[in-house]
């Protein structure tokens, strides 16, 4: 198994910043694409960012130049620096990772329970 935990959501007011954590542990051999996706009230979950195992990232407009996704492949830990949050920014974030169990497994997605981020106006 798998597990996926989230952690650095809160209440911030516009303008300001925040980090999100992720920690993947469990049967892990390698991590492929680690991603954020959030998931607004009565809205449907989109892709904040993603990162490869290589360090390519890709990034939502929306949140370009503002937000920074980053991994730590040593620790199975992936990362998001917010800056310049805005109300519009008020959701619950999801980490997504792409996990090989084992060798010549194929890859498995997992997802964590997710962390709120609310930005006051």
């Amino acid at each position: 198994q798998v597990q996926v935990v989230e952690s650095g959501g809160g209440l911030v007011q516009a303008g300001g910043s925040l980090r999100l954590s992720c920690a993947a542990s469990g049967s892990i051999f390698a991590i492929n694409v680690m991603g954020w996706y959030r998931q607004a009230p009565g809205k449907q979950r989109e892709l904040v960012a993603q990162i490869t195992g290589g360090g390519t990232t890709n990034y939502a407009d929306s949140v370009k130049g503002r937000f920074t996704i980053s991994r730590d492949n040593a620790k199975n830990t992936l990362y998001l620096q917010m800056n310049s949050l805005e109300p519009e920014d008020t959701a619950v974030y999801y980490c997504n990772v792409v996990v090989y169990r084992a060798v010549g497994a194929p890859p498995n997605d997992y997802w964590g329970q997710g962390t709120l981020v609310t930005v006051s106006a």
